[in-house]
């Protein structure tokens, strides 16, 4: 299956949801970044709302950060995403291993640690929004519900899940993504008491995201299954995917930014250089002779 969101409203406009399926997402990310499953999961679920929150938004060139930084064992994670379902990310620490919660879980709330959740909307503004909350749980999902009902006023429920492969789907397969994906369902500031407290019920009631994807839900059967009974309208499907825009032109612009005396440095030592996308890990090897070149052009 593609990963895609869906949009929707529900209960007369009163409610409004997204849902996505982004196994693909993660798993690429998983595998441009080598991350053990906890930091698979801690970074695909930051990415599957990223890639929701960032179809929030209206404009072309529109771009959410959000940041998580944490005294646990990965450090921290960045993901961007853009309103057109492009999303990208990294975490500090991809290596990290721990064992398994109390419920036999992936220790994604060990892993993070306590901290704070930081999230900038650059919408074209002189400045960009920024919002910071102190985390609560450090299991992201929970986190972004408190940030939006602090930060923004806005009563949500977000559900986030990654789902590894075990040794029961076959030895080639332990350790790669078997499901992933979420959901966000927020009300509008007219919502009635009725509508809030049928839907508070009802949340109660579903299985994790993850169970759900696993048994071969959609996001459209999420949502179904979560707001059927208050009248769902589906009213937009929009692809996602990990997609980094670095390039060697991109690259070449920030090493110009070392300025002159560093890049005379470099040709000095004789040594060619690489520099690394944090994003999506790709390396960019300058000879002396290019650097020279850059020297030349811009100098």
């Amino acid at each position: 299956m593609e990963d895609y969101i869906i949009r929707a409203t529900a209960a007369d406009n009163q409610i409004r949801a997204f849902a996505a399926t982004t196994k693909n997402m993660v798993e690429k990310a998983r595998a441009c970044h080598n991350t053990s499953p906890v930091a698979t999961a801690a970074l695909g679920r930051l990415l599957t709302a990223g890639s929701m929150m960032g179809s929030m938004m209206k404009g072309d060139k529109d771009i959410l950060t959000l940041m998580i930084r944490g005294q646990g064992a990965i450090g921290g994670i960045t993901v961007t995403a853009d309103s057109h379902g492009n999303v990208k990310g990294y975490v500090n620490e991809p290596m990290v291993l721990l064992p398994a919660n109390e419920y036999g879980k992936l220790d994604v709330s060990g892993a993070i640690g306590p901290g704070t959740l930081t999230i900038i909307r650059d919408i074209g503004m002189k400045e960009p929004y920024q919002g910071q909350v102190q985390l609560i749980s450090g299991e992201i999902a929970e986190d972004i519900t408190y940030y939006y009902a602090v930060s923004e006023q806005t009563p949500s429920s977000v559900a986030l899940g990654v789902l590894m492969n075990g040794n029961d789907a076959g030895e080639e397969l332990v350790n790669t993504v078997r499901q992933a994906g979420g959901f966000i369902i927020q009300l509008m500031p007219d919502t009635s008491d009725s509508v809030i407290d049928a839907l508070e019920k009802k949340l109660g009631e579903i299985s994790s995201v993850t169970t759900m994807l696993n048994q071969g839900m959609s996001p459209e059967d999420i949502l179904g299954e979560v707001l059927g009974e208050f009248g769902l309208n589906i009213t937009e499907r929009v692809a996602t995917g990990f997609s980094c825009n670095c390039s060697r032109e991109r690259v070449s612009k920030a090493l110009i930014s070392l300025g002159r005396e560093e890049l005379e440095s470099i040709v000095n030592d004789g040594k060619p250089i690489t520099l690394n996308c944090h994003f999506c890990n790709s390396d960019y090897e300058y000879s002396i002779d290019e650097i020279k070149e850059i020297l030349a052009a811009k100098y």
